[in-house]
């Protein structure tokens, strides 16, 4: 399938999903691999390019490609149970992530997507700041315009729509860092990214959810475009 032709995930594609979470199993799996590669992946192999394409318009610098093996935009269904207590060998759900720049996609901004049984749900932004990272958003917290513009493009985002503003976060203001500075509170977070009202089956299975999705992501697209800014000399 073509990104061209890509006009929605099946509803079988959502149904395979609701149906693994209640046989995650390899001998279901493999059973039903054929309805996997046909409704599920190789649609979300079209998704990630159409809306790869769209993104650029955002920012010219995200990469996106449609490789199944963990290495493109999309995330192996193979779940790595070696440090885990749940041994269920796949994930009951389909994600991909869009990156800014070179190095690799989970350890820079960008864009995500997550589809479920339920629906999908999207983020823009970054799930964790790397030690470099961490410095550089504090730098720029404290900074008088990095500083400023960052709380202007919270309330700009926030403006937009239901969008939550979302991240890891410490209790305190970090030791060394003045707990009445004006962004004391934006100086707690370890990781940040926005989140879009969650995206309903009846849109992800119709042929708009890619302008959906895109017009969710460039509503939040301050926020990554704050991130690349703030670790443009992070390497």
């Amino acid at each position: 399938m073509s990104a061209s032709d890509f006009n929605g995930f099946p509803q079988a594609g959502l149904n395979f999903l609701r149906d693994l979470a209640q046989h995650n199993n390899r001998e279901w799996f493999e059973a039903h691999k054929a309805d996997f590669q046909e409704h599920l992946l190789e649609p979300a192999q079209a998704f990630v390019m159409a809306l790869g394409t769209r993104l650029q318009t955002l920012d010219p610098d995200i990469r996106f490609d449609a490789r199944t093996d963990g290495s493109g935009t999309l995330m192996r269904i193979y779940r790595d149970t070696r440090f885990s207590k749940d041994k269920s060998p796949y994930k009951s759900a389909i994600s991909g992530i869009f990156w800014h720049g070179d190095g690799k996609k989970m350890a820079r901004p960008g864009f995500g997507f997550h589809l479920e049984p339920a629906g999908m749900r999207l983020m823009a932004g970054l799930f964790t700041f790397s030690p470099e990272q961490l410095d550089a958003y504090r730098v720029a917290v404290l900074g008088e315009k990095t500083g400023k513009a960052l709380v202007q493009v919270v309330d700009a985002v926030q403006k937009a729509g239901a969008y939550t503003i979302n991240g890891e976060q410490l209790k305190r203001v970090p030791a060394g860092f003045d707990a009445d500075h004006p962004r004391a509170d934006w100086l707690r977070f370890k990781s940040l990214h926005a989140g879009a009202p969650f995206t309903p089956p009846e849109t992800v299975t119709s042929p708009d959810i890619v302008a959906t999705v895109f017009n969710h992501l460039r509503a939040m697209a301050p926020i990554e475009q704050w991130l690349v800014q703030a670790f443009a000399h992070v390497g």
